[in-house]
């Protein structure tokens, strides 16, 4: 055994078990691939992946434990040129950031700023997606941090650090009749509402909320961006739910925000990296920075 053909059964699984393409990243013409393979199960004495014929169809029981294996292989494979550049105080890289839309606009400007102030040499590279799709950012070692509100709690192989706690306001064009009065989930539920897509921004808790209040949700439209439910409240298309920290009292002053805290509980936003990554000095620095940014703004 030999750590090129663990890193081809890594390479495998990235192309989704394309031999061809696996050989080529490698370097190596595709029947070296498949001896390399091809010896590693003699090794093993037992077949790593189902076939048909001579494609590879996916893992087998044995395939699947092996693979865990591999990425903590890989990871500290990552894990050692971080502590080396950390030792030399190299100050050149990358840093991956998995969020969402929401995060990136509001949360993340001033942080990433004061870390290019800092770390001018490393490069920044910003993913938006889902919470899900997040997590898998940091499975594949695309991502070394995530930042979102959904499910990073359900992951028990992230550390997961909470960042700050947010409310979900109602906005509506100042004529609207909930730009006045008190405001009920009641009142709520006899318009459409506008509001984030599953598994984005808190919309578990807006509709644990509604259903136990037992009033029904009627969700007109939803997305994962604030700006686009914003954008169609004022086409009047219903009551825009949104986070807090995504209205803008100056860009926004054409909108009503009323709080909504006294009816759905608030939301945390969570930062997570994998249990097993080393954190390189800068990565540090910009999780305090994010820790740091919140704990200020939540004094006032």
């Amino acid at each position: 055994m030999n750590l090129n053909q663990l890193e081809l059964l890594r390479v495998l699984k990235d192309t989704q078990f394309n031999q061809s393409k696996a050989a080529e990243i490698m370097h190596v013409v595709q029947s070296a691939a498949s001896r390399q393979l091809q010896l590693l199960e003699e090794e093993l004495g037992s077949p790593l992946y189902e076939r048909h014929g001579k494609k590879l169809l996916g893992l087998t029981p044995l395939g699947e434990q092996v693979m865990e294996q591999v990425d903590r292989i890989n990871q500290a494979k990552k894990n050692i040129l971080s502590i080396a550049d950390d030792f030399r105080e190299n100050r050149n890289g990358a840093l991956h950031i998995a969020t969402t839309h929401t995060q990136a606009k509001y949360l993340l400007p001033e942080p990433v700023q004061k870390f290019r102030e800092k770390y001018p040499g490393i490069t920044i590279y910003m993913v938006q997606s889902s919470p899900q799709e997040l997590i898998e950012q940091l499975h594949q070692h695309r991502a070394d941090i995530a930042i979102c509100t959904e499910k990073l709690d359900e992951d028990e192989k992230l550390v997961v650090k909470s960042c700050y706690e947010w409310q979900h306001i109602a906005v509506v064009p100042r004529h609207h009749p909930l730009a006045q009065g008190d405001v009920t989930l009641g009142r709520l539920a006899a318009f459409p509402i506008l509001t984030y897509s599953q598994g984005y921004t808190g919309r578990s808790t807006i509709e644990k909320a509604f259903k136990n209040a037992g009033k029904e949700l009627d969700i007109t439209l939803s997305a994962a961006d604030s700006d686009i439910i914003k954008t169609y409240v004022r086409l009047g298309l219903g009551v825009g739910i949104i986070a807090g920290t995504s209205y803008e009292a100056r860009n926004d002053n054409d909108l009503v925000a009323r709080d909504l805290s006294h009816l759905i509980p608030r939301s945390v936003t969570k930062i997570a990296y994998l249990k097993q990554l080393y954190l390189p000095t800068y990565l540090q620095y910009f999780i305090n920075e994010l820790l740091s940014k919140a704990a200020k703004e939540q004094a006032y």
